[in-house]
């Protein structure tokens, strides 16, 4: 759809109207009389904005894209200055917002990603259209509907792939050992985006669990993998570069490993009253050890579910102090089909401690990517948790156990900037079949992989294939899996080997000591109580 330059502007006048309501709705009381002077302001500045519009429109030397002008910079830019959170959503935008929150889309199912100046097909999901078709990892994608995908960025090509349900997109595939091109005829289908990506038993009666995201289907996600995983003894949740989402999802998940009736989370803002989230149904008397994965990029409503758990010191979260985002944010959908995400109020553990981290004179770029001199800063609040034990507030939540995220050298560096590991995979498919229980990278495979480096003149030496022996058969490993039995099964082999998941698990034990200890100081606490009355 086309807009007209003075349709766009409406809208923006419209957005900061709604705005100016909004600063109303939330802000502090005010007299008749500051109510018109701020009425008159919000007009003057209005026309201050439409007479600037005009004049860059008329005027600037090129000519002015008004999406880009008003969706990409007024908006934004006043928005940013209020916080870094608070968002306008495009049409495109709001619509991947929409889909992420409902956790589904409809296309053919395959993560596609730049391959040597290609895009590729990463993996398709089992099950879906993609897979039944046949379609492989590491098939290039030459052509969608007839249109070649040469010097089409990878977001380009998936939104080709994307349609109605029931609809067929013809998708042309460049794949090694064919001569030539093939095609495939793909009928579209309700693709599920899970958020748990990742659960199985990564020990006899110890379980794994990743979760990427909190859309309106991660409680449902959580409670199914936990019945298909048994009687656990051990639990490792890996909320690792999980962005948050959607808060009542965050809750219903905290709910399935507190007790009934425990506080899971609160907010309130300048002028909202505090609402207070308790476990509803609770863990059902299932106490076992529970170790949270966390790291800088945990935020949101994925800190929600750990500052809950470590506060009532239900399990050890290990791993680095997380990304600190802690402002609720309301979406409300606008025309012309786009949203405006606003800051409405902030959250704070059971404990009262504030997640989110200061942004005061910070610019955008420090706050999202350094945090050094924020990690240095000791004036973070002081709470305790139910046993007494000391955590700390406005800064994210910080782990029990500290595990650094490891560091990639030069040579490892090298070989996934030339996507070594992928092209090997796909390379060492075409001619064995790897049994799925018995396989694994010997000193046969790595001759291969010795070869498939020189003949790719991917520089190396002995010294560098020692010094990284465990990072290398782990991504070998792992690339292969893919390859040959889906993306799940490479996930697994990853989880296994990562050094932080073998950390957690060499944790557990301290968990349940953590977990026992707390339970004997709240109890002895409240018979002190009971008596003294």
């Amino acid at each position: 759809m086309v807009r007209s330059p003075r349709r766009t502007l409406l809208l923006v006048v419209f957005i900061l109207v709604i705005c100016g309501f909004l600063g109303m709705l939330f802000g502090q009381k005010i007299t008749p009389a500051a109510a018109a002077g701020g009425d008159s302001d919000v007009r003057d500045s209005l026309r201050q904005f439409a007479t600037v519009y005009d004049v860059v429109e008329q005027n600037y030397a090129e000519p002015v894209n008004a999406d880009k002008a008003i969706y990409n910079g007024a908006i934004p830019g006043m928005l940013h200055v209020l916080d870094p959170h608070s968002n306008f959503f495009d049409p495109k935008s709001y619509s991947l917002l929409r889909e992420d929150q409902r956790g589904k889309y409809y296309g053919v199912g395959m993560t596609v990603g730049p391959r040597n100046n290609k895009v590729i097909v990463i993996a398709p999901f089992v099950g879906t259209p993609a897979y039944r078709a046949g379609i492989r990892p590491g098939d290039i994608i030459a052509a969608v509907d007839g249109k070649p995908t040469d010097n089409m960025s990878t977001g380009d090509v998936a939104d080709l792939l994307k349609g109605p349900k029931g609809t067929t997109v013809h998708i042309t595939i460049l794949r090694e050992g064919s001569d030539k091109p093939i095609e495939f005829a793909v009928v579209r289908d309700e693709i599920p985006r899970y958020s748990v990506d990742l659960h199985f038993l990564i020990r006899p009666g110890v379980g794994y669990m990743h979760v990427t995201g909190f859309n309106e289907t991660t409680e449902h996600e959580v409670a199914d993998a936990l019945d298909q995983m048994g009687d656990l003894k051990g639990l490792i949740l890996d909320l690792r570069q999980n962005p948050g989402g959607l808060l009542n999802e965050g809750v219903g998940v905290a709910d399935k490993f507190l007790r009934k009736g425990q506080l899971i989370v609160s907010h309130h803002g300048r002028s909202s009253p505090e609402k207070r989230y308790v476990a509803a149904h609770g863990n059902g008397g299932k106490e076992y050890p529970l170790v949270v994965l966390v790291n800088r990029g945990t935020a949101s409503a994925a800190e929600i579910v750990a500052g809950a758990i470590q506060d009532h010191d239900r399990g050890l979260v290990a791993g680095e102090t997380t990304f600190g985002k802690g402002l609720v944010q309301t979406v409300y959908p606008l025309s012309e089909n786009t949203g405006l995400a606003l800051t409405t109020a902030k959250y704070y553990t059971p404990s009262g401690r504030l997640i989110q981290r200061d942004y005061s004179n910070v610019s955008l770029y420090d706050y999202y990517f350094n945090r050094e001199a924020e990690e240095n800063n000791n004036s973070h609040e002081v709470k305790l948790t139910d046993s007494g034990r000391t955590v700390y507030g406005g800064g994210g939540i910080t782990p029990d156990v500290k595990i650094p995220s490891l560091k990639s050298n030069r040579f490892e560096d090298s070989l996934l900037q030339h996507y070594v590991f992928f092209n090997f995979a796909k390379r060492y498919i075409v001619n064995h079949r790897p049994d799925p229980k018995k396989f694994e990278v010997d000193d046969v495979v790595m001759q291969d992989f010795r070869k498939f480096l020189d003949e790719e003149k991917i520089p190396y030496t002995e010294a560098d294939l020692v010094q990284n022996n465990d990072f290398i058969r782990s991504s070998i490993k792992s690339e292969i899996f893919v390859d040959a039995f889906g993306q799940e099964e490479g996930l697994k082999v990853r989880a296994e080997t990562d050094p932080e998941v073998v950390k957690a698990l060499e944790l557990l034990p301290q968990a349940k000591q953590l977990a026992e200890n707390a339970r004997r100081t709240v109890a002895e606490r409240s018979n002190t109580h009971a008596f003294s009355r």
